[in-house]
């Protein structure tokens, strides 16, 4: 868990320090994001199997192009995986996306600017 917390505190969320086997964080959306121990699971429910692959989706809008760069960057230098390096998105976006501790992939995207003519 304790490498959850680094991860999601990279990103920017508010993430408690971990006092016993669960943890919760609400988003300013109002959305909370939970974390539970390998303990804690199988303690409620003793069959329960560890799926493979990611088992969640999430997706974090980032200040600027720039910003999700920067924060691709920061992320891969505290340790975590990359996916997919930055880049320009053929639906508008810059977009990048890295591996949380538990192997969900996580999307980082910014709106890219508008051209001119």
């Amino acid at each position: 868990m304790k490498n959850s917390v680094r991860f999601y505190r990279l990103l920017g969320i508010a993430v408690p320090d971990p006092v016993d086997d669960h943890l919760d964080a609400t988003l300013p959306s109002g959305v909370r994001l939970m974390w539970d121990t390998l303990e804690l699971i199988k303690q409620l429910e003793p069959d329960w199997v560890e799926p493979q692959g990611h088992r969640m989706g999430l997706a974090f809008e980032c200040s600027s192009p720039g910003d999700v760069d920067a924060t691709h960057a920061r992320i891969k230098a505290a340790g975590f995986r990359s996916k997919k390096e930055p880049w320009d998105a053929f639906w508008g976006q810059r977009y990048a996306q890295v591996i949380d501790p538990d192997d969900n992939v996580v999307d980082l995207f910014a709106e890219l600017p508008t051209p001119t003519a």
